[in-house]
């Protein structure tokens, strides 16, 4: 077990502010290779001389390690503190850049987040909001960077450069993150409280577990066509993968807006409202895709798509804050990083087939659209029984309501 953990006062502090800094940077790093990968997609494809679904694999390969990797981490972060999980991320960071670079063949976010949830309560919603920006500041960041390395130095010079950047810059940040978070209190003092509960949504907690992890997998799915192949999209269209990489970056970066200005919607409205809002918006900006393909056209739909996404994924973080006890945060913010990953995995593998099979996207946004229904009608659901929950509780402590209507025995 980490060391004893840091007082109340600094919950909302700005110690607090300091390590939500870190976090930030840490994020931007991490996620460095989420987005590179896509960059290189056209020249990795070109020098192996393989199927655009099969160059897509790395893709795959690399959120389902994302993933798995969390929910392994959160446990880790939950026991020995989130520094020695960043550690471990970090050297896997480093060293899975270097030996992409010297492949033959095609062939840690989750601790972050559910710390952050941890030191916050007032702000708790805009503090996530901005830890998770990070993964889209690296996304604004990182393609140009990439852009521009793999046509000067080569792809495979470009990852080793990245890859020692990112490394040392992720260990460095975490030995100032050693301090463990403050022991939970039983219920939020901010603006945004807090309904845990032995039965979230009135369900046991393995089942609504496994309703966020199915709403996650419904909305990554649907995510990640338009952040995985938007580069090789512009480049089928004629207008090169240079257009494309700006695309990618305009759509992160507009990403950014939404997640701080979802954090406070979420600090007003909860988590569940939010995902629901964010579901609702994301389905809207799949849809130009369909009608829309020329260039001035896919810049516009691009920013949209960031505006309107960008703050699905924190919202599950504060459901799981707002719902579950909060010394299982790490794991279960895990299991649903686990699950959207996942579906990023599958979704950017999906899209690539799906253009193989057909040689058009149209079929694989149609693909995303459905997902982002599945994904629409679970939010809708929790919204539905977290309204009767918070009924049904607010009649149980009612004086007037409790001597009117008393509890049959």
């Amino acid at each position: 077990m980490h060391a004893a953990n840091a007082p109340q006062e600094l919950i909302d502090s700005p110690y607090a502010l300091r390590r939500l800094i870190a976090t930030l940077l840490v994020m931007t790093f991490g996620a460095a290779g989420m987005y590179v990968v896509s960059v290189v997609l056209p020249q990795v494809q070109a020098d192996f001389g393989v199927s655009r679904s099969d160059a897509s694999l790395p893709y795959t390969l690399l959120m389902v390690g994302f993933g798995v990797g969390g929910l392994w981490m959160g446990r880790i972060s939950d026991r020995h503190g989130v520094h020695v999980a960043l550690v471990l991320g970090a050297v896997g960071t480093l060293g899975g850049f270097v030996w992409a670079a010297y492949a033959q063949g095609i062939w840690s976010f989750a601790p972050l987040v559910a710390d952050t949830t941890l030191w916050w309560n007032r702000r708790r919603g805009i503090a996530v909001a901005v830890c998770t920006s990070g993964n889209y500041l690296a996304g604004a960041i990182w393609p140009p960077v990439a852009q521009y390395g793999v046509s000067t130095l080569g792809w495979r010079q470009t990852y080793l450069m990245i890859g020692v950047v990112c490394g040392v810059g992720m260990i460095l940040l975490a030995l100032a993150m050693r301090r463990p978070p403050p022991l939970p209190v039983a219920a939020s003092h901010g603006r945004m409280p807090t309904r845990q509960s032995d039965r979230p949504f009135g369900l046991r907690m393995g089942a609504a577990q496994a309703l966020l992890c199915a709403a996650a997998v419904g909305c990554c799915l649907a995510m990640a066509m338009p952040q995985v192949h938007i580069v090789a999209y512009c480049a089928d269209l004629g207008f090169g993968p240079a257009r494309g990489a700006e695309m990618l970056s305009l759509m992160l970066a507009c990403g950014i807006v939404s997640r701080l200005g979802s954090g406070l919607i979420c600090d007003r409205i909860g988590g569940v409202r939010t995902l629901l809002l964010g579901s609702f918006l994301q389905a809207v900006a799949l849809l130009m895709f369909i009608p829309f393909n020329g260039l001035a056209s896919l810049y516009v739909i691009s920013a949209m798509f960031g505006l309107f996404q960008g703050g699905i994924i924190p919202a599950y973080a504060i459901i799981v804050r707002e719902y579950f006890p909060p010394l299982e945060a790490g794991r279960r913010v895990g299991a649903v990083m686990l699950a959207s990953l996942g579906a990023m995995a599958l979704g950017g593998w999906i899209s690539g087939a799906i253009f193989d099979l057909t040689g058009s996207y149209r079929l694989a946004v149609v693909n995303g659209v459905f997902w982002n229904v599945v994904n629409l009608a679970i939010a809708f659901w929790l919204y539905l029984r977290a309204r009767e929950q918070e009924s049904a509780q607010s009649a149980s402590t009612n004086p007037i309501i409790r001597q009117n209507f008393p509890q049959q025995s």
